[in-house]
């Protein structure tokens, strides 16, 4: 009989995300092939502090999340340097981390960077292409270098906001715009803008998410179309999925997304010339390969009435909820949910095992020896 993998499922975080990654959890906890996975559950709290398996199942299977947390600080010494992590100290074998933190903490680097210092597989991407993807300012700066197209933008921070009035922007970029907080996902914090008075509030919103906002060139009545990439050296793609919005809704934001999606029409796989499926297909391929990005990616594309086609941003750690794409575009593509999560967990421990076959060259320095420092007037 096959030894069962021992996997560690991280969910929540101190993101605007925390909720949309706790349903995500739960989807995937469930496809999980419990003959062939041990699953342990750990919880980062709105503080981004681990909670162990057993405050998480009690918050995952229901009870109150903010009494759960108050009585596991209780028991905790906050003050310790390694308190935000002590809770791994429960899980004695570790065979694969598997994060499903949307957001700030999961997506940008972070929790990649501690499970590299524990010498463990996860699954996703690494640290640099994990932080790439999640800044959107540099995610466009490689894509344009790499000369995948994307809409143009300005960058305002709080350094050089006063260089950057309405009236500068909408002669850079035109008079739609939409202004996004550089590093955050699922629409927190982005606002449609064709004013000045609309742009100013937009700024005073978004920099409560970040202190770098992309303005970026809005694109009238777009189509929105999505595509899921899995592998490692070689991706694969899936068929495209589009989504449309109610038409007084002003572009797929956070409430119509997660809170009420009943008028949201997803379509799946969606009709597109073929020309158009291709051209989305190949730059979606190039952007997962040069950006560095292993395991998943769900990337999303803006379509103009001419049928051109945007790259709008990349997701690492796209979400797993009932109406999230990116599982539902690998379904109609052919690879069911439990099936997906197997290849997900493969991937991840073939990516480590293609890590640790790299070498590192330790010299000794042996005697320190330097040369005649020559110290010249003014």
């Amino acid at each position: 009989m096959t030894k069962k993998l021992n996997i560690a499922l991280l969910f929540g975080g101190n993101s605007s995300e925390h909720d949309v990654s706790k349903r995500s959890a739960h989807n995937i906890y469930d496809a999980l092939d419990k003959d062939k996975y041990n699953v342990s559950l750990f919880m980062f709290t709105k503080d981004g502090i681990l909670l162990g398996n057993s405050a998480s199942q009690r918050i995952f299977n229901g009870d109150d999340e903010d009494q759960v947390v108050q009585e596991e600080y209780q028991k905790m010494d906050l003050n310790q340097p390694l308190a935000p992590i002590m809770a791994l100290n429960e899980m004695k074998t570790v065979d694969l981390f598997f994060p499903v933190i949307h957001g700030n903490l999961g997506e940008d680097g972070t929790v990649q960077g501690l499970f590299k210092l524990l010498k463990k597989p996860y699954v996703g991407s690494n640290i640099a292409a994990s932080a790439m993807a999640f800044d959107k300012d540099l995610t466009k700066k490689i894509l344009t270098e790499a000369g995948i197209r994307n809409t143009p933008y300005v960058v305002v921070t709080p350094e050089n906001r006063a260089d950057y009035p309405w009236a500068k922007v909408e002669e850079k970029i035109g008079d739609l715009a939409f202004v996004k907080p550089a590093k955050q996902g699922s629409s927190v914090g982005i606002h449609k803008v064709t004013n000045a008075e609309e742009y100013e509030k937009a700024l005073d919103d978004a920099f409560k998410y970040d202190y770098k906002i992309l303005v970026e060139q809005g694109i009238d009545h777009p189509q929105e179309v999505e595509i899921s990439i899995l592998g490692n050296e070689h991706p694969v793609a899936s068929k495209l999925g589009a989504v449309r919005v109610p038409e007084g809704d002003s572009f797929y934001n956070y409430e119509n997304k997660f809170v009420d999606a009943s008028g949201v029409v997803f379509e799946l796989p969606v009709k597109l010339p073929e020309y158009l499926t291709e051209e989305i297909t190949s730059m979606a391929l190039k952007a997962y390969k040069v950006l560095g990005m292993k395991g998943m990616a769900r990337i999303d594309f803006l379509v103009d009435s001419n049928n051109v086609p945007y790259l709008g941003e990349p997701n690492t750690l796209p979400g797993f909820t009932n109406i999230s794409l990116y599982p539902q575009m690998w379904e109609v593509s052919g690879i069911g949910y439990s099936d997906l999560i197997d290849r997900l967990i493969q991937l991840g421990l073939e990516e480590f095992d293609r890590n640790s076959k790299i070498k590192y060259d330790f010299r000794k320095l042996g005697e320190e020896k330097v040369g005649t420092k020559k110290y010249n007037e003014d």
